[in-house]
């Protein structure tokens, strides 16, 4: 059955309403169940006016201005679906997307967001998160949001005060973090970087928290006293769109001959191998792997200190440990 305009705020209610469920049952927000309010009330769909769906052969566009009105449907319902959407795409290669909502509320509670918190987040992408940030904070004055392309600002911005809400939107290198709004309490990430900037840590407080995909998982650092920080990943797999800008960009395959036949298929390998790209031969790599029993992320960290950086295996002492760029 067809939607009319005047119907699409009550299906995208009750797609809303249905998609928390579906993410409660996970029990995403355990341990802090004030995110599940955020998610019920700030509307997805607002944020994706179009986005894109594979097909055979390429992509579909969806739209929330469609003529059709059963398009209008499935815009919307796609809209609450618990999966990444497209939303930008140049020559075929996606540019922007807006992450799967189950990872972004595990994220989100990983942050570990207190009262009063201000909140960089490097990646605006269509500004549903920052949306969400405020709506938890209660005060768009805490968050700010940055991304390199002006294009994706405006919209995010756009998107944004059609949802009620106005936190501080920026164009820029999220890799530089955004000095003028700092110190920041928080730093969330919504695209991979190859290691963890300098000036991320330069501008937070003593004590601050920063959630960062990198390799193929969500590293979670804590900020010390002295401007160095450490921590370590969560168990499970993330991926994301590579920043763009200076400190970003895609990393080189990294070939498997010589490796026995099918250990490209074993996830904590890969995830192993992209922690160590450039660092360990690949052979080398799958001997600790093996040796080791096949860890998982969560026995690997990172070291933030001065201009180094380092991964490492269960201790960052070592005697397993890599400098990332």
């Amino acid at each position: 059955m067809g939607v009319h305009d005047t119907g699409i705020d009550e299906l995208a209610a009750e797609a809303r309403a249905a998609l928390v469920a579906e993410i409660d049952a996970e029990g995403a927000w355990d341990e802090d169940p004030v995110w599940r309010e955020a998610f019920a009330r700030v509307p997805r769909h607002l944020f994706v006016p179009y986005y894109y769906v594979g097909v055979r052969g390429g992509y579909e566009r969806r739209w929330g201005e469609s003529p059709d009105p059963g398009a209008r449907e499935r815009w919307v319902r796609g809209a609450y679906a618990d999966v990444p959407l497209a939303t930008r795409l140049r020559d075929g290669e996606l540019l922007s997307s807006s992450s799967q909502p189950s990872l972004m509320a595990r994220m989100l509670v990983a942050l570990r967001v207190a009262e009063g918190d201000r909140v960089l987040e490097v990646g605006a992408g269509t500004g549903y998160n920052a949306a969400l940030l405020a709506h938890r904070l209660g005060d768009d004055d805490l968050v700010t949001t940055v991304d390199l392309e002006p294009e994706i600002t405006e919209s995010a911005a756009r998107h944004l005060a059609a949802a009620g809400h106005h936190p501080v939107v920026v164009t820029g290198d999220g890799a530089r973090g955004v000095p003028e709004r700092a110190p920041f309490d928080r730093i969330i990430a919504t695209c991979a970087l190859p290691t963890v900037p300098g000036a991320w840590l330069a501008q937070c407080r003593p004590g601050a928290r920063i959630l960062t995909p990198l390799a193929t998982g969500l590293l979670a650092l804590t900020v010390r006293h002295d401007g160095h920080a450490e921590g370590r990943f969560l168990p499970a797999a993330a991926y994301f769109v590579p920043l763009r800008g200076a400190g970003g960009g895609r990393p080189a395959a990294v070939s498997l001959a010589g490796l026995p036949a099918g250990a490209g298929e074993q996830e904590t390998f890969r995830f192993l191998l992209a922690l160590t790209r450039g660092v360990l031969d690949p052979r080398d790599a799958y001997g600790l792997w093996e040796r080791e029993g096949g860890p998982g992320r969560e026995r690997y960290g990172v070291t933030v200190g001065g201009a180094h950086a380092w991964a490492w295996l269960d201790d960052p002492e070592g005697p397993y440990a890599w400098p990332l760029p």
